[in-house]
């Protein structure tokens, strides 16, 4: 094969490698009942432009969510009210929680990838997975990285799944 001819079939694959990238949670599992860190990388933009802005939305049973500071990032945190109040490790009553994320600025450029944290509560049931749908915005186009896979279903089986925590049990180790 010629060095152009090479050149070119490998220009193709990752192209077509890079196209079939999604945002992950990192790690993407966790202890029951502890506080846990996860990282959602974006591996790259919008066909080929730049990501300004990364949305979040907060499953229902997670609480205590913090998102990371990202120097040239404004952060947003919208929050909804619980159904019902919880009592805080130090007995204040909590009546809401952060149900969505956003982080707006950049701009990453394609030809990159970021890391966007998160820290919270981990729910005490072990043996679940938990999803995070992440709409990706970016210069010209919008990602939606939102599709749960249904009863039999794996990640790889939607073309546009959501990033995923599976809850073990405490004494396990990972």
């Amino acid at each position: 094969m010629r060095p152009l001819s090479w050149l070119a079939v490998v220009c193709t694959f990752v192209a077509a490698s890079s196209a079939q990238a999604h945002v992950t949670a990192q790690p993407n599992s966790g202890a029951a009942g502890t506080y846990f860190e996860t990282f959602l990388g974006v591996p790259h933009g919008c066909q080929g432009s730049s990501t300004l802005a990364v949305r979040v939305k907060i499953p229902a049973e997670i609480t205590g969510v913090k998102a990371q500071f990202k120097a040239g990032w404004a952060v947003t945190l919208k929050t909804r009210k619980l159904d019902r109040p919880l009592t805080g490790e130090h007995g204040q009553t909590i009546t809401e929680t952060v149900d969505e994320v956003e982080w707006r600025g950049g701009p990453l450029p394609n030809a990159l990838y970021d890391t966007f944290g998160l820290r919270f509560k981990l729910p005490d049931r072990a043996g679940q997975t938990l999803y995070f749908p992440v709409v990706q915005e970016c210069e010209a186009g919008v990602n939606r990285w939102i599709q749960i896979p249904a009863a039999g279903q794996g990640w790889h089986d939607v073309p546009s799944p959501a990033p995923f925590v599976t809850i073990v049990p405490a004494n396990a180790s990972h």
